[in-house]
């Protein structure tokens, strides 16, 4: 997706800086121009109809997606074919769905590489587009020396195996034992009917089968065969359990709707909200369970948005920042501190239990970490989340096929960051494990219980 929706420090420069002109020398008013993105190798070329994304290394630009401008007063809007909304200021992009904005410097003029930028296709020579994978990952994945990994020395391996004559599936296959040992699972390549993207050994990813799977096996252990309350086509889920407990079930902070858009997406989790965090709920609740270990991800704006409906004062949540100098990994923007804002609506604000485990991921790990500095009691129970947190930056290369990968971190107060073993726990169970199935148990939840006050 533009802009990685897959959402200030020294920059390295792609073209000359300045302010953009218009008729007769004046600076356009508004943010119509050309931006360059501190950090994402990104260029935006910003018209009062259109928007065009750029996408760049050292030795590369290539064209990505294209928005229109959503009618309307106010800031400067666009949308993508598939939803998604930019809002476009002087200095700053926002995307929804993503916490906090990017900040970007006016350019005088589009990069030199970028005037004459050939559209991806499956004629370009593969050496090119070997140099454009390289690169990309050479001047925003900030984490190789975290994963042991020397993307220089990967480079001298597999660049000869590459020629004029390099099949499609040869260069997949070149390509995917050069992110195999990152163990990342917001790395991902696709081309065709090829895929490649796995995550932290030991750990499964979400998909549908796992996710019905537990959803039933949940239904029938843990709420003796009661149905919840579901929400957001089912991605939301509520059960109110004996003793003045209750069970609130996320498999994602997306998904929520057939149209996909946030603002539709983000409607939906507040009725579902609505409905959960009554004001008689919440009065009478005391404890509450909130089950993450099958999690997709999705928007961290959503993660915030149930945080603030769980305390009744402001507080840090993360920061966020993003690898800005593409020749040196450990250089980053200056971190953005983001902030749970108590709902306005009815908050429950007793003790939680926070389920996790090795599937969950993305988004579902922001709102984890949203949770670490929440007033009351929250302990985290199960295993470590998966250890991916930044969203996921989308790149097109030269032969058309399509590249995701991090570039962001989110820290704690202090500075820490989970990327790689993910956030741990304070008391660690099985996480539905064959063993866990076979015995018709659930260590997590039953230690959610005893560790929650009853009526």
């Amino acid at each position: 997706m533009l802009l990685a929706l897959a959402t200030a420090a020294t920059t390295t420069a792609v073209g000359p800086a300045g302010a953009a002109t218009g008729e007769a020398g004046r600076t356009p008013a508004g943010p119509v121009g050309v931006w360059q993105l501190d950090g994402y190798g990104t260029v935006l070329r910003v018209e009062s109809g259109r928007l065009q994304e750029y996408q760049l290394t050292a030795v590369s630009c290539l064209p990505g997606q294209s928005a229109g401008r959503v009618p309307g007063g106010g800031p400067f809007r666009y949308a993508t074919e598939d939803g998604e909304v930019l809002t476009v200021r002087p200095g700053s992009v926002h995307v929804n769905g993503s916490v906090g904005d990017r900040a970007t410097r006016r350019l005088a003029a589009l990069p030199d590489l970028c005037r004459h930028a050939p559209d991806p296709g499956p004629a370009a020579d593969p050496v090119a587009t070997f140099d454009v994978f390289w690169r990309t990952f050479a001047e925003n994945y900030p984490f190789f020396a975290a994963k042991g990994v020397d993307w220089n020395a990967v480079r001298e391996s597999h660049r000869p195996r590459v020629h004029a004559g390099t099949t499609e599936d040869e260069l997949f296959a070149v390509f995917r034992e050069m992110l195999a040992p990152l163990h990342d699972a917001h790395v991902h390549l696709s081309g065709d009917d090829r895929f490649f993207g796995e995550g932290r050994p030991g750990t499964a990813i979400p998909t549908p089968e796992l996710e019905t799977r537990v959803k039933a096996y949940v239904q029938e252990v843990d709420l003796g065969g009661r149905a919840p309350l579901e929400f957001a086509q089912g991605r939301v889920s509520y059960a109110d359990l004996p003793d003045g407990r209750g069970y609130l079930r996320l498999s994602g902070f997306d998904g929520y709707t057939e149209s996909g858009d946030f603002a539709s997406e983000s409607a939906e989790f507040d009725r579902a909200l609505d409905t959960v965090f009554t004001a008689e709920r919440t009065a009478r609740l005391r404890g509450l369970v909130i089950d993450l270990r099958v999690n997709g991800g999705g928007s961290d704006e959503l993660g915030l948005r149930l945080a603030a409906r769980l305390t009744d004062r402001p507080y840090f949540a993360y920061a966020k920042r993003v690898r800005n100098d593409p020749a040196d990994a450990t250089r980053f923007t200056r971190p953005q501190p983001l902030y749970v804002q108590p709902a306005q609506d009815p908050r429950y604000t007793g003790p939680i239990a926070v389920l996790t485990g090795g599937s969950t991921v993305s988004a579902g790990e922001t709102f984890t970490q949203a949770l670490l500095e929440r007033p009351g009691r929250t302990v985290r129970i199960g295993q470590p989340t998966q250890g991916v947190f930044s969203d996921v930056l989308g790149r097109t290369l030269p032969n058309g096929w399509e590249l995701g990968l991090p570039n962001e971190q989110f820290l704690t107060r202090t500075g820490k960051t989970f990327d790689g073993p993910g956030i741990p726990v304070d008391i660690t169970t099985p996480v539905f494990t064959e063993e866990e199935f076979g015995a018709h148990r659930d260590s997590a939840f039953t230690a959610a219980l005893r560790r929650l006050p009853r009526a």
